[in-house]
């Protein structure tokens, strides 16, 4: 009984992850109002957070609660005049802002990128490579892979711009986050894997325009795949 309560639980909580009703880093509710919200015992409630952590979709630290995704850093403040990403819309609209601002850092990155910021760049992409099971790992990877093409950019208001967005400005479709074989998530991680790599190649070999191309089209193929629908209530990516 105790296994179906905490399975229970963490479907409803993965659930609210996935549908972006708990944003990418926003905070799950804590322990006593889980208790109070669902009627079980602190023990269920332990056991599905950790379920999800396992699932990489959660992640607790001792002192601040548990989080979606990525925990914001503790020192987090918002940049002035930020806007919140809270609904499909706005996340569509903030790739289509990306779109514009890291097509140019790319192609600057091609021009300018040097071999330290090279083997950045490739270490992100390995990294996110070795996240495929890992949703809150291969976040942070894709972050800093899209930091470093900033960083190589030799413009350093292309990093601050990334860096006052952080981590969830990352569009995660609800293929990336279902797990347990609800849905085979292997062939979209492959193409963004495949798109990064287009990336990556051309920002190494110096190409300018294929640099701005290949991250054109990344974040073109990131702003279908959040906004196509599939099957029921699915977001298929």
């Amino acid at each position: 009984m105790s296994r179906n309560l905490t399975a229970d639980l963490a479907a409803d909580l993965r659930t609210r992850i996935v549908d972006g009703v708990i944003q990418p880093g926003g905070k799950l509710p804590s322990e006593n109002a889980l208790i109070d919200e669902f009627g079980v015992s602190r023990t269920v409630v332990r056991s599905a957070l950790t379920r999800l952590q396992a699932e990489g979709l959660v992640e607790t630290e001792r002192g601040r609660g548990s989080f979606a995704l990525t925990p914001p850093p503790a020192d987090a403040r918002p940049a002035p005049g930020s806007r919140p990403v809270a609904s499909l819309e706005d996340r569509v609209q903030l790739l289509e802002f990306r779109i514009g601002v890291e097509s140019e850092a790319a192609a600057l990155a091609a021009r300018n990128r040097s071999e330290r910021q090279l083997h950045a760049l490739r270490k992100a992409l390995e990294e996110f490579t070795a996240g495929a099971a890992h949703p809150a790992h291969a976040m942070k990877a894709d972050f800093e892979f899209h930091r470093a093409v900033a960083a190589a950019s030799g413009n350093p208001f292309y990093s601050d711009c990334l860096a006052s967005l952080g981590p969830t400005m990352i569009a995660m479709p609800r293929t990336r986050l279902m797990t347990g074989g609800e849905h085979d998530v292997s062939e979209h991680f492959e193409q963004v894997v495949q798109e990064h790599e287009s990336i990556y190649a051309a920002i190494s070999e110096g190409d300018g325009p294929s640099s701005s191309a290949a991250m054109r089209s990344h974040l073109a193929n990131s702003r279908r795949r959040l906004r196509t629908p599939a099957t029921g209530h699915r977001t298929d990516s």
